[in-house]
């Protein structure tokens, strides 16, 4: 049952991640279509984060109560649902599309709770020491949804605003549909429901535990300083070598590759090798320095070792630093632990954007040398610290 199993979930989260790449692009274009000022597009794609800053330890307590199946299913409905609500406001215009937009990102930040409880799941269906390698397929997912969801994307506005819409809620409703039947239940019905606890509570009880508190600072970290490239890398390339949205659709295409390549095959071999405290380490030395000579590359070949330097390095981060945390969480909290760092996560989304945006008018370089001092600053507080709760099978740092 468990290949199966490890096969489906990464069917469900792969397939809702196409339609997320599908739509993510088109928020800002449709946006600044209806009029939408700068900070009022920014608003509406933070929504999402935002939502799901709140919901996702909501949907990983809730999952360690009735399932893991329900909840996978009742985010993907929703999904379908919000992407629903993306079509109808693209065919609007003015104040009522933008209002609409707003909605349909919020009301899928609310039902995002799927990564989360699907990385709940292959803890729930995968012994300790193969955890690590198997959450890099959450990753993988990740790499291959941006691959293929932006020229799906791309191609279907062609045929009409509200068609990459309709396609990524008809993919969504399909995979629904999908998991509805092959989806198999991977929670133990024997297992002692953890206390319920109120939002806050559940948030403190998880960051109190000094082990599972450090991994996801440290995981706040990695989000925060991947999502000011995220935010900044189409300023910079545009300021760099005058490239264009095409341009910067096939760099993130090629990042998406080699990270899929990394967390999808190579990952379970280094997990095995090194172990997980020496990959997040390596992680961290590794971004930091990317983002040291990313803007200062000065040819294409340049910014293509650059980049593919940052896509290494961040790829080795989420598997281990997942692994680790599911290894120390009891098993009737692993939703609810594992929704607490998606939570962080949202909350470095949040944040990242922001601060990188107010660098780069400053200095276009300034965004990459801060989060890379912030990079190899976690690279030493890895090295310091990580080796006190390394797994006995693995290599010490």
């Amino acid at each position: 049952m468990r290949k199966p199993s490890l096969l489906v979930i990464f069917l469900t989260v792969f397939i809702d991640l196409i339609g997320f790449g599908i739509v993510l692009p088109m928020v800002p274009l449709y946006g600044k279509d209806f009029g939408a000022s700068g900070s009022a597009i920014g608003f509406i794609i933070a929504s999402f984060s935002i939502m799901q800053f709140v919901f996702s330890p909501i949907w990983g307590r809730w999952s360690d109560r009735i399932g893991r199946r329900p909840v996978i299913l009742i985010s993907l409905a929703g999904g379908a649902i919000s992407y629903g609500i993306f079509a109808y406001a693209s065919t609007l215009h003015g104040a009522t599309g933008l209002w609409l937009l707003l909605a349909s990102r919020t009301f899928a930040g609310i039902f995002g709770g799927n990564i989360n409880v699907a990385q709940a799941y292959i803890a729930d269906i995968s012994p300790p020491d193969q955890r690590s390698a198997r959450m890099g397929l959450i990753g993988m997912a990740f790499g291959l949804g941006f691959i293929f969801g932006p020229p799906i994307g791309a191609f279907s506005a062609r045929l009409g605003p509200a068609v990459p819409g309709l396609v990524a809620a008809a993919l969504c409703f399909a995979n629904f549909l999908l998991a509805s039947i092959i989806l198999p239940e991977s929670w133990r019905p024997d297992s002692t429901c953890a206390e319920p606890r109120p939002h806050l509570s559940q948030w403190i009880h998880t960051l109190k535990q000094p082990q599972v508190g450090l991994l996801i600072g440290l995981f706040f970290i990695a989000t925060f300083c991947f999502a000011c490239y995220e935010t900044t890398l189409a300023l910079l390339v545009k300021e760099s070598f005058g490239y264009d949205k095409d341009d910067v659709g096939f760099l993130f295409a090629y990042s998406g590759v080699i990270s899929a390549l990394v967390q999808g095959g190579m990952i379970k071999r280094l997990v095995k090798r090194m172990g997980e405290a020496k990959l997040i380490l390596i992680s961290f030395a590794l971004t930091g320095a990317s983002f040291f000579i990313l803007p200062e590359a000065r040819n294409l070949p340049e910014l293509l070792i650059a980049l593919a330097i940052l896509s290494f390095g961040t790829s080795l981060n989420r598997p281990p630093t997942f692994g680790l945390i599911s290894i120390l969480t009891p098993t009737n909290e692993q939703g609810a632990t594992l929704g607490v760092a998606q939570s962080v996560g949202s909350l470095a989304r949040i944040a990242g954007p922001i601060l990188a945006g107010l660098l780069f008018q400053f200095k276009p370089a300034l965004p990459y040398f801060v989060c890379g001092g912030i990079a190899l600053a976690a690279a030493w507080l890895a090295r310091k610290s990580l080796s006190q709760i390394q797994p006995a099978r693995s290599n010490p740092i």
